[in-house]
C-alpha cells in the first residue's frame, strides 16, 4: 500500500510504500477511495495535540470499499461502501462510555491520531466505528461528512434551538452545518477572517441572512454562535454578539490561548460550552438526515501525492469549503 506518513511534528509528510496489513478480530480492510484534509489534520502535522502516535498515517473523513474483514465483524460486506470518522476506538467499560458518552471515552483511538488513517491507498477500522454510506452519492463529496459534517452536527444539537445562528469561520463544517441550519429554518449569520471576501459570498450563496468580518458585531442579536475557527480571541466577540441567556459553542479540537475578557459579557446567563470528538449516534442520526437535507459539499480535490499541498492550501485558505484527497 502507498501512504502519506507523519514522522515528525512540524515536517511535511513523506509518501511511503508500506507492507500490506490484514484486519484483526473486529477490524475491517478498505481501499481508500477519498479522504478529506481536515483542519484537525493540520493540528496534528504540526504537533498541537498531544500524545500523538509516531509514525502515523493522518485523515479521518474516510471513504472507501470493504476488501477485507476480520473475525467476529457482523453487518458489513464485502465490496460495501463505508465512512471511518475521527472517533475510531473506546472502550466500552469505562465510566463515560457505559453512561453513553463514548466521545468522553477514557482510552479511546483516533483516526489519523493515534491509529493509522486515510491519506493511503488502504487502511484498517475497527468495524464498530465504520458507517454504511449505501450508493448513492460521489466519494469524495461525501468524505467531508465524516468530520466536518459530524462535528458540525453535534455543534448544532449544542448550539440548542436558536433561530439566529452565529458561525465563525466559515469553511467545511460551517458550510454544511450552514445548509443544515437553513433546513430548519434557522437564520445563519457568517463570520469570516477580515478581508475573505470569497467566504462571505460564499456563505450568502448557501442562504446566509449575513455574512462579514469575525471582528464585527452582526445587525442584530444572536441566539446562540459555534465558533469553527480555532482562535481564542473569537470567544469574546461571540459572547457579546449574543443576546441574554444565549451560548457560545467552541467546536474544534484545538484553539490558540482565550484572551481575558470581562464578566460582563458572559453574565445574564450566557453559556460557554466546548463539544469534544462524536457519538456513533451522532453518526447515526447525521447520515439519516443528510440525504433529506439534499447537501451539496464545495471541494476541492487532489491525488494523495499531494496531500502536504492540500494542507497548505488549507492553513493559507485558498479555497472554500473542503479539501479531499482522492486515491
Amino acid at each position: 500500500m502507498d501512504a502519506m506518513v507523519l514522522n515528525k511534528p512540524g515536517s511535511p509528510l513523506e509518501w511511503l510504500q508500506l507492507p500490506e496489513r490484514q484486519p484483526g478480530t473486529g477490524e475491517i480492510r478498505l481501499r481508500v477511495t477519498a479522504c478529506g484534509v481536515c483542519r484537525t489534520d493540520l493540528h496534528v502535522v504540526d504537533g498541537d495535540l498531544p500524545a500523538l502516535k509516531l509514525p502515523i498515517i493522518p485523515g479521518h473523513e474516510i471513504v472507501g470499499r470493504v476488501d477485507a474483514i476480520g473475525a467476529g465483524v457482523k453487518g458489513l460486506h464485502m465490496g460495501e461502501r463505508v465512512g471511518v470518522p475521527w472517533l475510531g476506538y473506546t472502550c466500552g467499560s469505562c465510566p463515560y462510555c457505559i453512561a453513553g458518552r463514548e466521545n468522553l471515552c477514557d482510552h479511546p483511538l483516533f483516526t489519523g491520531y493515534t491509529r493509522d488513517g486515510g491519506f493511503a491507498t488502504a487502511t484498517i477500522a475497527d468495524a464498530r466505528y465504520a458507517f454504511a454510506l449505501g450508493n448513492v452519492g460521489d466519494d469524495a463529496s461525501i468524505a467531508p461528512w465524516l468530520c466536518a459534517g459530524l462535528i458540525g452536527w453535534r455543534s448544532l444539537a449544542a448550539a440548542g434551538d436558536a433561530n439566529k445562528l452565529g458561525l465563525y469561520g466559515f469553511g467545511a463544517a460551517a458550510h454544511i452545518v450552514a445548509q443544515i441550519a437553513k433546513w430548519q429554518g434557522r437564520s445563519v449569520f457568517a463570520f469570516t477572517r477580515p478581508g475573505d471576501l470569497a467566504s462571505q459570498e460564499f456563505a450568502r450563496s448557501l442562504g446566509a441572512a449575513w455574512a462579514g468580518r469575525s471582528d464585527e458585531a452582526p445587525p442584530t442579536e444572536l441566539d446562540a454562535a459555534i465558533i469553527f475557527a480555532p482562535v481564542g480571541a473569537l470567544i469574546p466577540l461571540a459572547l457579546k454578539a449574543v443576546h441574554k441567556g444565549g451560548r457560545v459553542v467552541c467546536a474544534g479540537i484545538h484553539m490558540s490561548d482565550i484572551p481575558s475578557f470581562p464578566y460582563q459579557i458572559l453574565w445574564q446567563e450566557r453559556q460557554l460550552v466546548s463539544v469534544a470528538n462524536l457519538t456513533r449516534k451522532d453518526g447515526d442520526d447525521f447520515l439519516r438526515v443528510a440525504p433529506q437535507v439534499g447537501i451539496t459539499t464545495s471541494i476541492t480535490r487532489y491525488p494523495l501525492r499531494k496531500a502536504n499541498q492540500a494542507l497548505a492550501d488549507l492553513r493559507a485558505g485558498k479555497f472554500t469549503g473542503a479539501a479531499v484527497l482522492v486515491v
